[in-house]
């Protein structure tokens, strides 16, 4: 790839106990692009996206080898403030899981845990990340109403303004539209294509249509193994890998 790259992976290797998830995958992830990952299920998206913040490092026996740098450094290096790490790489998981609290409260929270005290500021933050994840006008009249009376698209919005509330370099959608109907899930896809032009967005989806309408560059994954990388029209048009092939067009399995 030529644009400049954010993430790179070396020779990844991960297990649960004894069963290997991630066999040698080798990519590079470029900066202010969106990147999705396809695949059947099982094949080790989620885990891959959750090795970027080593969210894996939060479930017993997992075991990691090989390289993964951030901004050229190694986010397993000895000393790595993990905190840190996810403050530069957020996560917005598949189902909505906003905070019992209300809406302001939700997105000012991870401000305040990195030790923004000032109100005015903490204010500024909360509108210039409802804003950034398109929220804004929905939710202006009601910031200190319950989150949890948002709908479902809405409470996907306020997690990703949440995310955003800490300055990110880097946002890991997993599935974020799977629990959504198809106008929450055409907002999200408008949204993913305006943050990329501050952030850098990597996206586990299951839908394909999704895959080639948001993303700059596609990962097919198989088993465990990066099959195949490249600039998304590339690998839905111009698959190298008969497999990538097989699976893109339904002849799979």
């Amino acid at each position: 790839m030529s644009e400049s790259a954010i993430i790179t992976t070396n020779n990844v290797n991960l297990w649960y106990s004894d069963k290997q998830a991630l066999e040698s995958v080798s990519m590079t992830i470029p900066k202010n692009k969106v990147t999705a990952l396809i695949g059947p299920s099982g094949c080790g998206k989620s885990t891959l996206l959750r090795c970027f913040n080593r969210l894996n490092d939060l479930i017993d026996c997992v075991k990691i080898s090989g390289e993964i740098l951030l901004d050229n450094e190694n986010i397993h290096a000895t000393g790595t403030d993990v905190v840190m790490l996810r403050k530069k790489v957020g996560m917005v998981f598949q189902k909505p899981n906003p905070f019992p609290k209300s809406i302001y409260e939700n997105v000012a929270y991870g401000p305040r845990v990195h030790g923004v005290k000032d109100k005015t500021e903490l204010d500024k933050i909360v509108e210039q990340s409802l804003h950034h994840a398109a929220l804004w006008d929905e939710v202006r009249d009601r910031l200190h109403d319950s989150a949890l009376g948002l709908s479902g698209g809405q409470q996907q919005r306020l997690c990703i303004a949440r995310t955003l509330a800490v300055e990110p370099e880097v946002i890991l959608m997993d599935e974020p539209c799977s629990a959504l109907d198809p106008i929450a899930t055409a907002k999200i896809e408008n949204l993913i294509n305006l943050l990329k032009q501050d952030y850098t967005v990597i996206i586990v989806t299951h839908n394909m249509q999704q895959a080639a309408r948001v993303s700059d560059y596609t990962g097919f994954m198989y088993l465990g193994k990066l099959i195949e990388c490249g600039k998304t029209v590339e690998i839905f048009e111009h698959p190298k890998e008969e497999l990538t092939e097989n699976y893109i067009t339904g002849r799979f399995g």
